[in-house]
């Protein structure tokens, strides 16, 4: 690597700065970023890059290219906000009220606007192309198997595939880069149960999903203590719990909402299927019948070993003394996940947080803000990686 990428991120801050503020202000949900996706489009435009817009309804992709035989390299940044009232008192609030930039994403897009004004002015240090994916919905709701259903992934397909998140668990200065699974394979779940409802001083007459309720929330827990392998992991959470509306009265029904996490494919199937056997036998067993609507979300994100080595190596060069996790990983989940099933690749974390500034609030939470030195380093760690993967 020739080109001091950090430095010349550094003398772009003003303008990602801006960028990410406005992004902040002007928040939009998944599948609708259609402002954003405009000013995406906008600056890939005035960087003189073949377009596309409206890719799965909202999303961009642009095209650098070298004119030089090489490999593919995709780098995806996502786009969309959450439903949540922002509480941060900044003067960059959120001026669509319950709508908030709380993970963000708003950063990933100047993140990524900027990283891809860097390689493009330096494409003749490269061969091979850059795929600049910018995608809708991240949060749950599709975005990126919508991509890959309209195509992101050909004409042409990625060789390899970069991406990464600003990570309020750390500080600015720390990197998570981790070969393996570094985000975890993610279930929502709904049980309905539901039992004979009566009066709360005659119990006998009635059959309580309550009570089945909470043996079910119990036993469910010992799948994790007794089934799955101690080296390994998951988790079962119940996060919501509806029922019943009188003090004296047992309901017809109790409904039980949570999530199931999961790294291992073989520990996700026998989650799973010890979820089902347990949910049904535990209800049935306290004479209620039962209902289960189980949805995938996300498979586990999946860092290839090559593809992480050039990235660590990169960071290293760029960063001799910063504090580099190589073994980090979190039960959040992601759907990064869906394009590394398909191609090898690596996503990255890192630190974002100022204790001191009081910029420290987690992802998804009403005070959620960043320090914003992150944007430059983010985007300048993307672009030197893609000089020592495309270096020509």
């Amino acid at each position: 690597m020739t080109i001091n990428y950090i430095h010349e991120a550094e003398a772009l801050f003003e303008v990602s700065r801006s960028t990410r503020r406005d992004l902040h202000m002007h928040p939009e949900l998944g599948f609708q970023e259609i402002r954003t996706a405009g000013i995406v489009a906008k600056e890939l435009n005035r960087l003189g890059l073949e377009v596309t817009t409206g890719v799965a309804q909202t999303g961009v992709v642009g095209m650098i290219e070298t004119g030089k035989p090489g490999p593919v390299v995709m780098l995806r940044f996502d786009m969309d906000a959450l439903p949540i009232f922002e509480e941060t008192g900044t003067v960059y609030e959120s001026q669509n009220p319950g709508v908030m930039h709380a993970c963000g994403h708003d950063a990933h897009v100047a993140i990524g606007l900027t990283a891809a004004r860097l390689i493009n002015q330096h494409r003749e240090q490269i061969k091979g192309s850059v795929k600049l994916v910018f995608q809708p919905a991240e949060e749950g709701l599709g975005g990126a198997e919508g991509m890959i259903k309209a195509g992101v992934l050909d004409n042409p397909r990625p060789d390899l595939a970069l991406g990464m998140h600003v990570w309020n668990d750390a500080p600015v200065g720390w990197l998570g880069i981790t070969h393996g699974p570094v985000m975890a394979a993610s279930e929502i779940f709904k049980v309905t149960i539901k039992g004979r409802g009566g009066h709360g001083a005659i119990p006998n007459l009635a059959i309580d999903p309550i009570l089945a309720a909470a043996h079910l929330i119990s036993v469910l827990q010992s799948i994790v203590s007794r089934n799955v392998n101690p080296f390994l992991t998951a988790v079962i959470s119940v996060t919501a719990i509806h029922g019943g509306q009188a003090h004296n009265v047992i309901p017809q029904e109790v409904e039980l909402k949570g999530t199931i996490r999961t790294f291992e494919p073989e520990i996700r199937e026998l989650v799973l299927r010890r979820f089902t056997q347990i949910v049904e036998n535990v209800s049935n067993g306290m004479g209620c019948q039962v209902e289960i609507d189980l949805k995938s979300l996300t498979p586990a994100v999946v860092n290839n070993k090559g593809v992480t080595k050039v990235v660590l190596a990169t960071a290293k060069e760029l960063w001799p003394q910063a504090a580099i996790a190589s073994d980090y990983a979190t039960m959040g989940s992601e759907d990064m996940a869906f394009y590394l099933k398909e191609v090898p690749g690596c996503f990255i974390f890192i630190g974002s947080a100022n204790d001191e500034l009081g910029l420290n609030a987690a992802h998804h939470h009403p005070r959620f803000d960043i320090d914003e030195r992150v944007i430059p380093m983010a985007a300048g760690l993307i672009a030197a990686t893609v000089e020592n993967i495309l270096g020509a």
